[in-house]
């Protein structure tokens, strides 16, 4: 018999999407538009990400334009970006607006590189959690008769290394982060 891993495959690929996202909210010293995708703005009564209202650029390392395509917005826009939290300045100029961000301090960064430790270990949670259901599944498997006990071992074994991979991807994402955060 032949165990089927697409299903485990595609979790772990799940999760590593998922600390992908996780990181790129993550401040680090540089302006990164990603940080502003989960900024919400009220769009003639309906609720949209920031970026469906205008065009976002980088300006310089620190800096981020906004670029309403209706300048009836630019009010809301800035009252959402004040209401964030965090932690910019934010100007309004005859182009659209401006977000600065400040320089870390470095309280700020550890603060920043726990965050990522945590993202980390939730990804990993999340793993486990994964690896624990194809192993009951596995397990299941056998005791119905479809696998000797020989075959389970080696699924176990392939598992494990499907898993050890990804743990591997996982920890070298939050390396970057990090260097990221530090740098």
């Amino acid at each position: 018999m032949i165990y089927n891993f697409t299903g485990l495959k595609s979790q772990v690929k799940d999760v590593e999407e998922w600390l992908k996202k996780e990181n790129v909210q993550i401040r680090t010293g540089r302006a990164s538009i990603g940080l502003l995708d989960f900024i919400r703005v009220n769009s003639y009564d309906t609720l949209v990400p920031l970026n469906q209202v205008g065009g976002l650029s980088t300006e310089d390392p620190r800096t981020i334009r906004i670029s309403p395509w209706d300048s009836s917005q630019i009010k809301e826009i800035e009252k959402v970006l004040v209401a964030s939290n965090l932690g910019v300045s934010v100007s309004v100029d005859d182009k659209g607006i401006r977000v600065c961000f400040p320089p870390l301090t470095t309280e700020r960064r550890d603060e920043f590189v726990k965050l990522a430790k945590t993202k980390l270990e939730q990804a990993k949670i999340s793993l486990r959690k994964h690896r624990d259901e194809a192993w009951d599944d596995i397990q299941a498997k056998e005791k119905e008769g479809g696998m000797s006990e020989d075959e389970k071992f080696r699924f176990k074994t392939e598992m494990e290394k499907i898993i050890q991979d990804t743990t591997k991807n996982l920890e070298a994402l939050c390396k970057k982060k990090e260097e990221e955060i530090t740098n």
